[in-house]
């Protein structure tokens, strides 16, 4: 067996681990292209809650929002988010609105789109608790 195989794991390897398990990998100067629209929305079925959308610049990008219990709430979500994209070194773009609307949008700027790397911090995202973070649901009285 090659050492690149032991590396990277057998071909294919990639297509059945979750993208939660992998790392982004830093994109060198014209080292990365942007993934295909098509392409893109069969990634973001791996990424629940996310959605594609597009730029007022046409690029595409992934977003997700929460509403969250307080502004405090939401300053919490912006720190486990953050925790998670200095480890992985890729970036969202974070927005608090009012008081308790958090939104994450997620691009690769330096390719004007979205790479691989998008959907892999989509995933960590989701991995993160949040329920602690989001209103508690309100008993119903009648169904």
């Amino acid at each position: 067996m090659s050492d690149s195989c032991l590396e990277r794991g057998p071909k294919g390897l990639e297509r059945l681990v979750g993208l939660a398990v992998r790392k982004c990998i830093p994109c060198a100067e014209g080292s990365m292209q942007p993934v295909a629209e098509s392409d893109a929305y069969k990634l973001r079925n791996q990424v629940p809650g996310w959605r594609v959308e597009k730029t007022e610049e046409g690029t595409l990008c992934l977003r997700q929002d929460w509403t969250v219990r307080s502004f405090q709430s939401g300053v919490e979500l912006f720190k486990r988010i953050g925790e998670v994209a200095e480890a992985e070194g890729h970036h969202p773009d974070l927005h608090l609105e009012g008081y308790n609307k958090v939104s994450a949008e997620l691009s690769t700027h330096s390719i004007g789109g979205l790479s691989e790397n998008d959907f892999i911090m989509a995933a960590k995202i989701n991995a993160i608790p949040v329920a602690d973070l989001q209103p508690k649901a309100k008993p119903r009285f009648w169904a």
